[in-house]
């Protein structure tokens, strides 16, 4: 089945394009959602002005995203999860805590934004891209790391054990 696409669909295409899908896709997806129309002349003609707005609209957002990217090239964050001994995580990381670690630090992106091709489960530095639009990418340091227990300290936290009394200035 032939639809005209209204708003870019990541892997299909982008806003005025002529694809062919599946017929489920398009009358269970995409026209709900008003991605896409049938192409009919009429709507080939209001899907040519969406397309120099959506134009018009990515030229003046690609100066502010091509200065985020550079602000983003090379950044790195530290995701701390729980693991076993072997360094397997118990559970994994997806892009919705690369996000959320990247907003804590401030910068923030959209999940759909960030490019994992399966979830991590291992202890390890990764490199992540975000495609922050088609052409916009930066990639980003990941290291994800053992958490540390509640009860357990390192031994540089600790207080050197000290003599009694050496404490007190009284």
């Amino acid at each position: 089945m032939k639809v005209l696409l209204r708003k870019p669909v990541k892997k299909l295409g982008t806003v005025g394009d002529v694809v062919t899908v599946k017929p489920g896709y398009a009358h269970n997806y995409l026209i709900p959602r008003h991605l896409a129309v049938m192409p009919t002349t009429a709507n080939l003609k209001v899907v040519e002005i969406e397309k120099a707005k959506h134009l018009a609209e990515l030229a003046k957002m690609r100066g502010e995203l091509e200065a985020k990217a550079v602000l983003l090239r090379g950044k790195e964050i530290t995701i701390a999860v729980n693991a076993n001994e072997e360094g397997h995580l118990y559970g994994s990381v997806g892009p919705a805590q690369i996000v959320a670690a990247l907003a804590a630090e401030g910068v923030f992106v959209e999940v759909e934004q960030v490019n994992l091709a399966q979830p991590i489960r291992q202890l390890d530095k990764y490199d992540v891209e975000l495609e922050l639009i088609e052409t916009v990418t930066a990639v980003i340091h990941v290291w994800v790391v053992r958490a540390r227990e509640e009860g357990a300290e390192s031994p540089a936290s600790e207080p050197a054990p000290s003599e009694p009394g050496a404490g007190e200035n009284e």
